[in-house]
């Protein structure tokens, strides 16, 4: 692994979000672009990996082994870390083998992939779970599924100061809370972690409750002994992980045609449109100025996408994409 992997420090632009349903609400929203710092190591997923790619570094690992499914935001972003910083990485997949643009992706990456099925993914949560894939790859560090950890989690922390450095570029002088996906909650609690009790954080689950969210988020602010924890956690699976509703599909086809924001069916669409929910609802104080997160998360909206231009409809074109800086 090389030295750049520390001295890369991408920067995402806040971009305020002007929709009719906020102005309803009375509600101020700035859309922090983490889809925007890369063309392929997007959203905040480079901030959960960049402390264990450093920890890999420095322990000497001639790699990284993780986990993910056939549309893996955090594989992909691995993979593609893997080949820019010259590095070897393998990747456990949940299931039986898929033909999708996400593991055509990590096979040009060069990732090496191996398919559990869903008995032998299941199986990720045990003690002994790592044994054998690390006598097999020795001296390769294990990463656990979507970055999840408190390494991670502090490494998320560091989108406070990016958003207070940039306020002005949206006019304002401060906010009050931020707005996010969590699928392992692990972003959620470096804001909890970063904030310290400052401002609220509000996590939009994308997956259902029984997926542990909320009971890895308590672990992790546990393990890290933070007593401020102003944050709340909403449903917002809707008809559960990986499934889209027609409603979902509509707000994702307007928003992009509105906005040219691309969100992803998984994870930041179910985030904004709980926010408009929540907004109608009338849970949200006029006057309220909120950071939204957008957390990448778009490769399974490249399914998606696929799947409705076959059909007749299509998003809007997403913007460029930027390099960060």
């Amino acid at each position: 692994m090389q030295s750049r992997i520390a001295d890369w420090r991408p920067l995402a632009p806040l971009q305020s979000l002007e929709l009719d349903w906020l102005v309803q609400a009375g509600v101020e929203l700035a859309c922090l672009r983490l889809d925007l710092i890369d063309p392929l190591i997007s959203g905040n997923k480079w901030f959960k990996l960049a402390p264990y790619l450093q920890a890999a570094q420095a322990s000497g690992a001639r790699g990284l082994i993780s986990l993910g499914g056939a549309h893996s935001n955090h594989l992909h972003a691995l993979a593609a870390a893997g080949r820019r910083f010259g590095f070897a990485t393998i990747g456990l997949l949940r299931g039986e083998p898929q033909d999708t643009p996400t593991v055509r992706d990590l096979q040009a990456f060069g990732m090496q992939l191996h398919w559990l099925g869903y008995g032998g993914y299941r199986a990720r949560h045990q003690a002994d779970f790592w044994q054998p894939w690390l006598a097999r790859y020795e001296n390769f560090y294990p990463l656990g599924e979507g970055g999840l950890g408190l390494a991670g989690a502090r490494g998320c922390s560091a989108l406070i100061q990016m958003v207070d450095a940039q306020l002005s570029s949206v006019g304002w002088a401060g906010f009050d809370g931020w707005w996010l996906a969590a699928g392992t909650g692990t972003t959620l609690a470096g804001l909890v972690l970063g904030e310290q009790g400052r401002r609220m954080v509000y996590g939009a689950m994308a997956v259902p409750g029984d997926h542990g969210v909320a009971r890895q988020v308590e672990a992790l602010l546990d393990e890290a002994g933070q007593m401020q924890r102003r944050y709340r956690l909403l449903e917002a699976a809707r008809l559960g992980f990986a499934r889209v509703d027609d409603a979902l599909h509509r707000f994702i086809l307007e928003t992009g045609q509105s906005t040219g924001l691309p969100l992803d069916p998984l994870y930041t669409g179910k985030a904004l449109l709980a926010l408009r929910e929540a907004c109608s609802r009338g849970e949200l104080a006029p006057g309220t100025r909120l950071i939204f997160v957008h957390t990448g998360g778009l490769q399974g909206g490249r399914v998606l996408m696929a799947a409705k231009s076959r059909s007749g409809e299509t998003y809007t074109k997403q913007p460029q994409i930027e390099r960060g800086r």
